[in-house]
């Protein structure tokens, strides 16, 4: 045993300990049994105090010792750079079996230091400095290196759920871990930032509510406008920092309105369009006029292990669980089997729940033996029906909105985004009803209209799910029961 480990393992540092004004991260669980909870207090730019509790194996009292010793009285970037490996390197290095004990720990002193540098943190204004919202991914990271050796890194835990595939989700504890073990690989300062409370109630909760009303909500949009990124310029400001960098394929205009990016392919600023302008003001997206494929050649010319990891396809919280099983686990949303009826009301078939399906869709309805394909007209949760017709029945050239804001005047508006990957259509905006110029398929109750002028975000607004589609191409019939 190495003496340094010894003398952590024997005489522990401020064990016990919870420093007045103090912030706790805690890590660990049922599983491996072992449990840590790390205090840090902090102060203007210093972590003035720290302290800890450990339940568990003797490498995780040593490993909770050596942290608090290495972070006590330090400048609070310079702990922000302590992670798994000082920590094990303070103990003389540990063997693969007692690494574990370093990480966990690393886990619980970097939720403690975000928070308190969230709520107590005042570092000197710093023009130069920028935090980076660091996942792990090959985005972010490219993002960070082009943000240079100035940076600081945060990493947001949205999201913890025992049925979840940790390794596919982007904001669970496991890529909390992955995205720091990169940022230090940067040499970059990382902190976490424990967000699920609010990411429940601001995107979880709205999006299950949604669902049960029938509606296609997008929780990308307000998880951007109203929880993550508010929330990261909060800790820039703490931190001295003047910008936001992120790696979002977006742009920005001199007036501080969110742009489309250079590639279409990978444009990303319909999940921005419910930023408000004085937080786009401070955003910085170094990867707006490139490629995919740019971005992945730069992670290679630096030699980042992650160059060639795979993109998040899901929503970051229902990662490898499934969109009915979360339904039925988070909102209560369970199977209510149901009839799938035509818009004269005669029954065709039965469904799983009018909560599962949204207008448009065809596949999953059991109908393939009619003929004609049949597609989601509208779906009604009070009923438990789903009503469904042909295809011409979804398209519509008027769509009344809901919650419409606008950052330009509504004659600006010339085009919209109806969906993340749709290409944009011509339109005008007449009141709070948008007016395409040639019909369109499958607009959804509930789901975002993002506003342009140009390439540039000018609004946004929901498709209403109380009023009806003006008209239709169809009858009026066909029209109302495509919109209600």
């Amino acid at each position: 045993m190495d003496e340094r480990f010894a003398e952590h393992l024997e005489h522990p540092v401020a064990r016990g300990h919870r420093p007045d004004g103090g912030h706790d991260g805690h890590a660990g669980g049922a599983l491996c049994g072992d449990l840590v909870r790390v205090s840090v207090a902090v102060a203007g730019d210093t972590v003035v105090d720290a302290g800890f509790d450990a339940e568990g194996c003797g490498a995780l009292t040593a490993a909770a010792s050596a942290a608090v010793d290495l972070v006590r009285g330090e400048a609070l970037l310079d702990a922000a750079h302590v992670g798994t490996q000082p920590i094990a390197a303070a103990l003389g290095g540990l063997s693969a079996g007692k690494l574990h004990a370093a990480e966990l720990v690393a886990d619980a002193l970097h939720a403690a230091l975000g928070q308190a540098a969230w709520h107590d943190a005042q570092l000197a204004a710093d023009p130069g400095r920028t935090l980076v919202a660091m996942s792990g991914g090959v985005d972010s990271t490219v993002a960070a290196l082009l943000a240079g050796p100035g940076a600081a890194t945060v990493t947001l835990e949205l999201w913890r759920d025992p049925e979840n595939d940790a390794e596919a989700s982007c904001c669970s504890a496991n890529a909390v871990r992955a995205a720091r073990a990169v940022a230090h690989g940067l040499g970059l300062p990382h902190l976490t930032l424990d967000l699920r409370e609010p990411f429940r109630e601001g995107v979880v909760d709205p999006w299950l509510a949604g669902h049960a009303a029938g509606l296609t909500p997008n929780p990308c949009v307000g998880c951007n406008g109203r929880v993550r990124l508010d929330a990261m310029v909060q800790l820039a400001d703490r931190l001295g920092a003047a910008t936001l960098t992120t790696g979002h394929y977006a742009r920005t205009t001199p007036d501080g309105l969110v742009r489309l990016a250079a590639d279409p392919a990978k444009d990303q600023a319909y999940a921005l369009a419910g930023l408000d302008p004085a937080t786009t003001r401070r955003l910085r997206f170094p990867l707006g006029e490139h490629t995919k494929d740019q971005v992945r050649a730069l992670a290679r010319e630096h030699g980042l292990t992650v160059a060639d990891k795979a993109d998040s396809q899901d929503l970051c919280f229902l990662a490898g669980t499934g969109r009915a099983r979360f339904l039925a686990r988070h909102g209560g949303l369970d199977d209510r089997p149901g009839d799938v009826v035509d818009t004269g009301g005669a029954v065709l078939g039965r469904h799983r729940g009018a909560h599962l399906y949204t207008v448009g869709q065809r596949r999953g309805l059991g109908l393939d033996g009619t003929g004609t394909p049949l597609y989601v007209l509208h779906t009604d949760p009070a009923a438990n029906t789903v009503t469904v017709g042909d295809r011409a029945q979804l398209a519509t050239t008027r769509i009344a909105l809901d919650g419409l804001r606008l950052h330009r005047p509504a004659a600006a508006v010339d085009r919209a985004k109806l969906r993340y990957k749709a290409e944009p259509v011509a339109c005008r905006l007449e009141d709070d009803v948008l007016v395409l110029d040639a019909p369109t398929e499958a607009v959804a109750p509930g789901q975002v209209a993002v506003l342009l002028q140009g390439d540039a975000v000018v609004g946004h607004a929901a498709v209403s799910a109380s009023r009806l589609h003006l008209d239709g191409v169809g009858s009026p019939t066909e029209a109302s029961s495509a919109a209600a």
